[in-house]
């Protein structure tokens, strides 16, 4: 994803898109800078869904931090002044009219979890790598090889950008290692194709840092023997390499160099959500079908909550996805207090979320998805079950 955090910032605040914004120091605290305004415009009705009208003049600037705070990214429009993640703030401050956000991991997680969802619908073989990067392997996705796959990676960018706003760039080549490279060529929302013919070309001419692997301590002591570009590091012998490097990290540099990666993806983990959806026959009617959705949603809920246990688990993030007559995609999450695998409770508590969805334009889709997932084992260690936070008779669709 490209400046994730950033990116997913300018989301909440569109005012500061083309504006130098760092993004780190600390977690946000829940509406601050709507309090902040509140005291300095006590006549002002400023609300959570005003956000996009808060004057630029009023966000906090960079300039006179003070702290150990770093970088967790920065826009596009800061790096251009060499401005970059894991950098301390103070360092950073010399740019004075950066503009400095909080860091707010719930969001951000919110909008990995949509990311990784709809690369999984397109492409399921998929190996996360932290909350903004994973890789994927579409070798056997129909079509997926077309114009060298970058077909596929044009839809995965659109299908993102149409549901978070959020742009992708996209690496595609025969392996892992060269895959990260070329992520990196095109940003922001770019695609490159590394091929192994490409080797001489496109990665020997790059430095030795531009390999995911090699770190400040590693270059140094490879230019220290008048290695600075992969090219460079291809041309020494495995031999010599062993030698002064050691037989493992000897043997990885050489292939590194010269594009061999292995690594097959790691698929297996414990999952993080479990959804059920329907796509409808004909679009329905939030108000004119309500009997009809209501007895869906309901069995999804059920079909979730079987799903849950039966393979063991309970959530606590119950949420519902919906996709209207015009494509667009809406989705609402709701937090429970205590997790659950009852399916009465995932009904009402997916009705909340209903209720604050838009519902005036007609149905092509209705899901349920319960997320931040635990073992029943492992949840009975932290928490007493609810037998149901909610009351059964709560109205799912509106009658208006």
């Amino acid at each position: 994803m490209d400046a994730f955090y950033a990116s997913v910032e300018l989301l909440r605040y569109p005012q500061l898109k083309g504006l130098p914004v760092v993004i780190g120091g600390g977690r946000r605290r829940e509406d601050d800078l709507l309090g902040r305004l509140r005291q300095a415009y006590p006549e002002g009705d400023w609300s959570a869904d005003r956000l996009n009208e808060i004057p630029i003049d009023f966000f906090p600037r960079i300039k006179g931090y003070e702290g150990r705070g770093v970088i967790t990214t920065a826009t596009y429009a800061a790096r251009q002044f060499g401005v970059g993640s894991a950098m301390g703030l103070m360092k950073a401050a010399k740019l004075p009219q950066a503009i400095l956000l909080p860091v707010d991991f719930d969001q951000y997680r919110h909008y990995s979890r949509r990311f990784k969802s709809i690369i999984t619908d397109i492409a399921p073989v998929m190996e996360t790598r932290g909350v903004d990067e994973v890789f994927i392997d579409f070798s056997e996705v129909p079509g997926g090889q077309r114009e060298g796959g970058q077909v596929l990676a044009r839809l995965i960018q659109k299908a993102i950008f149409e549901d978070t706003g959020l742009t992708c760039s996209v690496g595609v080549a025969p392996n892992k290692l060269l895959a990260k490279m070329a992520s990196e060529f095109n940003k922001p929302n770019g695609i490159s194709v590394v091929t192994e013919e490409d080797l001489e070309s496109k990665i020997w001419p790059l430095a030795c840092r531009k390999v995911n692997g090699i770190g400040p301590k590693a270059d140094e002591k490879l230019k220290s023997h008048g290695i600075e570009t992969i090219g460079q590091l291809a041309q020494r012998e495995l031999g010599w390499l062993i030698d002064t490097f050691g037989q493992k990290t000897g043997a990885w540099l050489h292939d590194a160099s010269w594009g061999r990666d292995a690594r097959p993806l790691e698929t297996a983990s414990e999952p993080v959500s479990m959804s059920r959806e329907t796509t409808f026959e004909r679009d329905l009617h939030a108000v004119r079908d309500r009997a009809e959705l209501g007895e869906v949603f309901t069995r999804l809920c059920a079909q979730v909550a079987a799903d849950l246990q039966s393979k063991g688990y309970v959530g606590k993030t119950i949420g519902v996805k919906l996709r209207f007559d015009n494509f667009q995609i809406v989705t609402r999450d709701h937090t429970l207090a205590n997790y659950t695998a009852d399916a009465t409770a995932i009904r009402q508590a997916a009705g909340l979320c209903l209720k604050r969805a838009p519902l005036q334009k007609r149905l092509r889709l209705l899901g349920v998805r319960v997320g931040a997932l635990l073992s029943e084992d492992a949840a009975k260690l932290l928490i007493t079950q609810p037998e149901n936070p909610y009351d059964s008779t709560a109205q799912l669709f509106p009658d208006d």
